[in-house]
């Protein structure tokens, strides 16, 4: 199951939309996916070594030795201090002067231009997530101290939003997302090893030779192009999530050039995505009793169901399972798996469960309107249209995924999954099971370490459902120099929950030299 990040602001996906001061004039000149115009950064990159060109892991960066154009990105103006623009770099780095791919790169200019410290790159997750939305978003986002102090760049991944070309292989989710994705008999199980099958080969069609560059151990090489192309001997990061496996992949590989770099939500760097997925099943699990425990304690809960929610739901997920309901709308039929897709979307933010109490009410009454929406909104399901953002997970997590192994082995492990978590726990394996099949070979992991990078902080919440704090910690304690901050919430990253762990990760951005314990509790 994908990772998502909430923050201040929800991020917004499609940049035209975010903020004041951005109209569609915004992505004029911007051309449809798949055909942005770039300007090419002209760098060749040799081996991940010390040379320090596009790529590599250099250490004797200075301005003199980046051949490119003045502005590489073309810089063009939105408004309210907010620049868009687009970078090329190669599709394969190991054949940097072949065919090249395009990146979508929105900057937002330090407010206080006297006290400005550098750039900071930003991600929000995913994977599949474009992070311009952070950049446009910043002013709702991150502290003053850092809007006045750093340019605050967000990139659309290669694969994903408006870089190009993105990943967009197939129009209609609940062909394959609806399906029982705890199947508990033989024909359920075929039914989503065919569902995963046509799904990978539907995405090789698509998008053809890009397809086996999309891991992220290239979008590292990315970052430190976009640094490059900065002219900045070293930069600072910020990643929700997903992007605390991509800064930690980066900080390993290009150490010599992290400033600082904060993980908020991090995954756990020392088990495969087996593992990840079962520990992501027990944490969504856990916060998901917690819900139920509250609305059985609270009489004005709409799912209260005398003090007993949590037999209620079981009864109305088995009936579910057994009956599917059909919705009023020409889409799909409200399964369990849909059900459970529900509750997953909910459990990221507490601000979501009295939706949730309402949409288990009423689906309980016939009415799966409540639980389809939740459904919808946890795929990027608007205005009637799907987004493109579950194709690219799906070509970034599988090519990421060493361990992936045939469908009939992930089978053997249902057992691991329902252990974890007996309610939600089987519900993982489709993602598994797409993986398994899916048409590209992964590639070789990057070992996180981040040796040599100085201090690095890693962030987690207490009740975190899709990185649970367990596994955020294993992250510091797996990099050089790690150092946790602890928040307690019920919810996906900490930042912004309160002034102790926001005040941490602002005062370590603009001095990464502060002394820091190697874990702080801002509980």
């Amino acid at each position: 199951m994908r990772n998502r990040v909430h923050v201040a602001v929800l991020v917004c996906l499609v940049a035209a939309g975010c903020g004041d001061g951005i109209d569609e004039g915004a992505n004029e000149g911007r051309g449809e996916r798949g055909t942005i115009d770039g300007v090419t950064l002209d760098t060749p990159r040799p081996d991940d070594s010390t040379d320090d060109t596009v790529g590599g892991g250099g250490s004797d960066d200075t301005p003199d030795t980046i051949a490119a154009t003045d502005d590489p990105f073309e810089w063009n103006e939105v408004g309210d201090g907010i620049e868009e623009g687009t970078l090329d770099v190669p599709l394969d780095y190991d054949d940097p002067n072949g065919a090249s791919i395009t990146l979508y790169v929105v900057r937002h200019r330090a407010v206080d231009p006297a006290r400005r410290i550098g750039t900071l790159l930003v991600n929000p997750g995913g994977p599949g997530y474009g992070g311009s939305g952070l950049a446009y978003s910043a002013d709702g986002i991150y502290g003053q101290e850092l809007l006045d102090r750093f340019d605050i760049l967000g990139w659309d991944p290669r694969g994903t939003g408006f870089s190009a070309p993105a990943v967009d292989c197939i129009d209609d989710y609940d062909r394959y997302f609806g399906l029982d994705s705890s199947p508990d008999t033989n024909a359920e199980r075929e039914a989503l090893i065919d569902a995963g099958t046509d799904f990978g080969e539907e995405c090789a069609s698509s998008v053809g030779e890009v397809l086996p560059h999309l891991g992220t151990a290239d979008s590292a090489r990315d970052m430190d192009a976009i640094r490059r192309a900065l002219r900045e001997p070293a930069i600072s990061y910020f990643g929700f999530s997903y992007g605390s496996e991509l800064g930690a992949t980066w900080t390993t590989m290009f150490p010599e050039t992290v400033r600082a770099a904060v993980l908020d939500g991090a995954i756990d760097p020392t088990v495969g995505y087996l593992q990840q997925n079962i520990q992501q099943a027990a944490g969504f699990e856990a916060t998901f009793d917690e819900f139920l425990r509250q609305c059985s304690a609270d009489t004005g809960c709409a799912f209260h169901n005398d003090a007993d929610a949590a037999t209620a739901f079981d009864e109305l997920s088995a009936d579910i399972d057994a009956h599917p309901l059909t919705v009023d709308r020409d889409r799909t039929e409200v399964t369990q798996a849909v059900l459970f897709t529900a509750v997953a979307d909910a459990m990221y933010d507490q601000s979501y469960w009295p939706s949730l109490e309402l949409a288990l009410a009423d689906l309980q009454d016939g009415d799966g309107q409540g639980v389809l929406d939740l459904y919808d909104d946890y795929f990027g399901y608007l205005s009637g249209q799907w987004g493109d953002e579950l194709e690219a997970y799906f070509a970034i997590n599988c090519l990421d995924d060493p361990g992936s192994t045939g469908p009939d082995d992930l089978f053997s492990h249902e057992d691991e999954f329902a252990a974890a978590a007996p309610r939600l726990g089987r519900g993982w394996m489709a993602e598994l099971v797409f993986c398994s099949v899916w048409p590209v070979p992964p590639a070789a992991p990057v070992a996180i370490t981040g040796a040599g990078a100085g201090p690095i902080l890693v962030m987690g919440t207490t009740g975190d459902p899709a990185t649970p704090l367990a596994g955020t910690r294993r992250m510091a304690q797996a990099l050089q120099d790690g150092h946790l901050v602890v928040v307690e919430a019920d919810q996906h990253t900490g930042y912004g929950v309160n002034n102790c762990g926001d005040s941490t990760v602002d005062d370590y951005l603009v001095d990464p030299t502060m002394p820091l314990a190697d874990e702080i509790d801002c509980t």
